[in-house]
C-alpha cells in the first residue's frame, strides 16, 4: 500500500491493550513469532508484567454490520469475526500464516485474494484474539475507483 500523510489529529497513538491468561506464551508469539518490535516493557508488584509491541501505522476500522459479514463472506467462508479483530499489514500473508499457525495460532482461514485486492488469512491467536493478516496487492487509489469500492 502506497504511504499517504494522513490528516494532523489530536491522536497521537492509538494502543490496544490486551489481557493475556499466559503473559509468556503471548509475548513469544507476538515479538518473536510474528516480530513485533518491543518498545518497552514493565514490572511491577505482585508479578504484574507488560510488553508495548511496536506494529507500525495504527488506524481505527469503523465498520457497520453488513460490512462486517460482508468481510466474513469474504475472507473467513462466513465464519463470523468477533466484535473486536486485529488486522495486520504484512509483506506475505502466507509465509506470516504459517509462522504463526507453526507458532500456535489456529486457522480459521486460508489466504485469499479478496474484492479489494489484498491477500487476508485468519487466525485465532493468543490472548482471544482473532488477528487477520493481509498483503496488499496495489494502491488505494486505484481501488477507490473501482463500482463498489469508492467512498
Amino acid at each position: 500500500m502506497t504511504a499517504q500523510t494522513p490528516p494532523t489529529s489530536p491522536v497521537r497513538q492509538l494502543r490496544l491493550v490486551v489481557e493475556v491468561e499466559d503473559y509468556d506464551e503471548a509475548l513469544a508469539f507476538y515479538r518473536d513469532a510474528l516480530g513485533l518490535h518491543e518498545l518497552a516493557a514493565f514490572q511491577g508488584e505482585g508479578e504484574s508484567r507488560v510488553a508495548i509491541l511496536h506494529a507500525g501505522a495504527a488506524t481505527l476500522e469503523i465498520a457497520n454490520s453488513a460490512q462486517k459479514r460482508m468481510i466474513d463472506a469474504v475472507e473467513a467462508d462466513g465464519e463470523p469475526s468477533a466484535r473486536l479483530r486485529v488486522a495486520l499489514e504484512v509483506d506475505s500473508t502466507s509465509a506470516v500464516t504459517e509462522r504463526l499457525v507453526a507458532a500456535g495460532a489456529n486457522l480459521i482461514a486460508t489466504p485469499r485474494e479478496t474484492p479489494w485486492r489484498s491477500i487476508n488469512s485468519r487466525l485465532a491467536a493468543p490472548g482471544s484474539l482473532q488477528v487477520t493478516l493481509f498483503q496488499e496487492l496495489e494502491p488505494v487509489a486505484p481501488r477507490e475507483s473501482r463500482r463498489g469500492l469508492g467512498a
